[in-house]
């Protein structure tokens, strides 16, 4: 053999001694970074929520003269331009009481973004605790729980919702601001979209990790702990979730774009938020509502339509991206 093929191979060798010296964590980061779409859309979504929450600081005292004016309104201020297309003093137009669709669009990305967030973060943790416990249970604990997963399967998610903020969405603010303070009541729907959409979003979390569990309960590692003496709760909790949470992040992030298309659309029915709060889908029927033979002010319906989708376009590259990151068959 030659000295320029003994060396290629000592090559080889090193790079995948390397490789298998890397922890999962870090080949996922590895075949994460490789992953041009998802790095794009990472970055594009760092800027939009870095937008989202600085875009409020712009109408301080400090900063107002230091930006250009069509940054400094305020989502709520009314101005004597109705219907005004896109012009240097509102970049986006204004709507049909002359507010700035600019400081709308982002004032309503960040609530979409939150009822996304939280919602996927209800999910999250009623999915996680359902599936584990029927997966590490077994027997017929397990089976009453995936009936449960499997009859609520047959029920159609949206109804639900819809369903949960037509009868219950009075009496909850009602108890909401007796309980409380008026200014919680106000947000009883909301809150309601929360719960709602958390609430029918958890049972393909809940069956992924059932299976994640049943795989991982086997295992050497937790017979040894379970002959030490550890309960239930701490082996699931130090050593069957932490080798879940890979496939945890990832159907999390492909679960907030689905809950910010459910909030749009509820909202786009006018089930959803209300104003004076505004998200993408209520200034998305907002704009559409002005569509008529007449004349058509597209700028209300474009620019939140084509931040909505850009928006769950993003997350969707991200979380395709996460998904091949932590898939081991896609690992050279």
């Amino acid at each position: 053999m030659s000295d320029a093929a003994v060396s290629v191979n000592a090559l080889s060798l090193a790079a995948a001694d390397t490789r298998e010296h890397l922890s999962p964590n870090q080949q996922a980061w590895r075949g994460f970074r490789r992953n041009r779409p998802a790095i794009v859309s990472s970055a594009l979504l760092g800027v939009l929520v870095l937008l989202v929450v600085l875009w409020p600081l712009w109408r301080t005292s400090t900063l107002s003269d230091l930006v250009p004016r069509a940054l400094t309104f305020s989502p709520t201020e009314l101005t004597d331009e109705p219907f005004s297309a896109p012009n240097p003093t509102h970049w986006l137009g204004t709507d049909a009481n002359g507010r700035d669709i600019l400081s709308r669009m982002f004032y309503g990305a960040r609530i979409s973004l939150v009822v996304g967030l939280v919602g996927a973060g209800v999910s999250l943790v009623i999915g996680v605790l359902w599936g584990a416990v029927a997966g590490y249970v077994g027997g017929r604990v397990d089976n009453v729980m995936m009936r449960i997963v499997d009859i609520l399967y047959c029920l159609p998610s949206i109804i639900f919702v819809v369903l949960l903020m037509a009868l219950v969405e009075n009496q909850f603010r009602a108890w909401l601001s007796g309980t409380f303070s008026p200014q919680l009541g106000g947000l009883a729907r909301m809150l309601l979209l929360f719960i709602g959409l958390g609430a029918v979003s958890w049972l393909t979390m809940a069956r992924i990790v059932r299976g994640q569990v049943l795989s991982l309960r086997t295992r050497q590692f937790v017979h040894a702990s379970r002959s030490l003496g550890a309960g239930t709760a701490r082996i699931l909790r130090r050593h069957i979730l932490p080798n879940v949470y890979g496939i945890i992040i990832v159907y999390v992030t492909l679960t907030i774009p689905s809950i910010i298309l459910y909030e749009s659309f509820l909202s786009f029915l006018g089930l959803g938020i209300r104003p004076p709060q505004a998200s993408l889908g209520w200034l998305i029927s907002e704009g559409a509502l002005q569509i008529n033979p007449i004349r058509i002010y597209w700028w209300m319906i474009l620019y939140p339509a084509g931040l909505l989708g850009l928006t769950l376009l993003a997350l969707n590259f991200v979380g395709d991206g996460l998904r091949d990151a932590w898939d081991p068959r896609t690992k050279e």
